[in-house]
């Protein structure tokens, strides 16, 4: 039994640096994937209220802008509207574009899963509740869903 024991205190180990992993990746992808949903999200709308004012209103809404503002020429109003609207529907598509070239929103889900899922692991473990090799057979299923996740143990 004592080689047992060693055995499942290595899996152990190595569910828990796993889990360490995990919660690295999570710590980064979950701001950038973030900030990239905000950005496009945010981007859309501004280059939406762009258009929308010289649509919707037309002559009267340029009258205003160029008044308030003090500008001599109209059309510097609409050019100044479209390039502003150009330029965040143009950060809005790169946002999402990178978003989903990388597959951000599945591999934080994916990322998630796995570390829930060890977890699991981890505490049967722990408690002696799994065969051992049921429990080296759930480690692979769990982390073959999260090859871009690194399997070295963190530093330090």
């Amino acid at each position: 039994m004592g080689e047992e024991a060693d055995v499942r205190q290595q899996l152990s180990a190595r569910v828990a640096a796993r889990r360490a992993n995990l919660s690295i990746f999570l710590r980064r992808a979950r701001p950038r994937r973030n900030r990239l949903a905000n950005l496009s999200i945010a981007g859309s709308a501004v280059a939406a209220v762009m258009t929308a004012g010289p649509a919707l209103g037309g002559k009267s809404f340029t009258a205003t802008v160029q008044g308030s503002l003090g500008i001599e020429d109209s059309s510097t109003v609409w050019r100044v509207l479209c390039l502003v609207a150009l330029l965040v529907s143009v950060a809005a598509a790169v946002a999402t574009n990178l978003s989903n070239s990388r597959d951000l929103d599945g591999r934080v889900t994916a990322a998630e899963t796995c570390n829930a899922e060890l977890e699991g692991l981890q505490t049967m473990l722990e408690f002696g509740q799994l065969p051992l090799q049921d429990a080296v057979k759930l480690y692979q299923q769990y982390v073959a869903k999260v090859p871009f996740v690194d399997e070295a143990a963190p530093a330090g």
